[in-house]
């Protein structure tokens, strides 16, 4: 399984545009698969200097209902008229960073007819699958910072009804790609445990060299109780990364713009 970061916050090298956003490219056996789509139309930018076709993906999740993650999903579309999208079916709800200030994506694209709106749980076929979670118990905390969604007409903090994680299973290996993690990543590892963790953790408001660097211990110290390997980017922030890095070591990495990885 090839793996490429077509955007993320920060430039593996010279040449790749980064943004506040995340779109990565999957190549599995069967499947050219885009996940996330940026802010803008930056990762096309960034697929054409690495050589990826975008008209050859056959499949397309968007992990959340936030701009940074759907931004770019109109240009997508006008790109590429085949690939179905699988978008979880609260995604398209109003959401806000504050009270007022919208990080939602363009509602007018749930009606295109590429999109499929996706209820808790879809088996796309025997090897890819979605699920919110939403109906599972969340056994660690997490906040919603400030981040807040309409949800049902009703305005107040972000549950991440909206949020979906795709399961890749392959070479008896099972592959888990998060966008933000907003529900927890170490939800995520206790729902899902994984043999691989792609994504980005959410820590990116936790400063390390303050009390709050406690989160960060709890979660090096659950994400080590697992047989998983984990890639993070994004909303992680660099200063947690280097933190749970020291801790971790091997067991974790980044990823950033343009950078490739292959999972054998």
């Amino acid at each position: 399984m090839n793996i490429t970061m077509l955007m993320e916050n920060t430039p593996y090298a010279d040449g790749f545009l980064a943004e506040h956003g995340l779109s990565i490219y999957i190549e599995t056996d069967d499947h050219h698969i885009l996940f996330d789509m940026g802010q803008s139309d930056g990762f096309i930018t960034n697929a054409q200097a690495l050589g990826v076709d975008l008209d050859s993906v056959d499949i397309a999740i968007l992990s959340h209902g936030h701009y940074d993650h759907g931004g770019g999903l109109d240009a997508f579309l006008r790109l590429n008229h085949h690939a179905h999208v699988y978008i979880n079916q609260y995604a398209f709800e109003p959401h806000f960073h504050g009270a007022d200030r919208s990080i939602g994506i363009n509602p007018e694209l749930a009606s295109h007819p590429q999109v499929i709106l996706v209820e808790d749980k879809l088996e796309i076929d025997s090897a890819l699958s979605l699920c919110a979670c939403n109906d599972w118990p969340r056994p660690y905390l997490m906040g919603s910072y400030g981040l807040n969604a309409e949800h049902n007409g009703v305005l107040g903090p972000d549950a991440f009804y909206h949020e979906q994680y795709l399961t890749i299973t392959e070479n008896g290996q099972r592959i888990v790609i998060s966008g933000c993690s907003h529900k927890g990543v170490l939800n995520i590892m206790n729902w899902l445990a994984p043999d691989y963790l792609i994504g980005g953790f959410h820590f990116m408001n936790i400063n390390p060299n303050s009390p709050e660097r406690e989160v960060l211990d709890e979660a090096a110290h659950v994400l080590m109780q697992y047989p998983a390997k984990y890639f993070t980017c994004h909303c992680t922030g660099l200063e947690p990364y280097q933190y749970l890095k020291s801790i971790l070591k091997d067991r974790l990495d980044y990823l950033a713009s343009g950078q490739r990885i292959t999972i054998t």
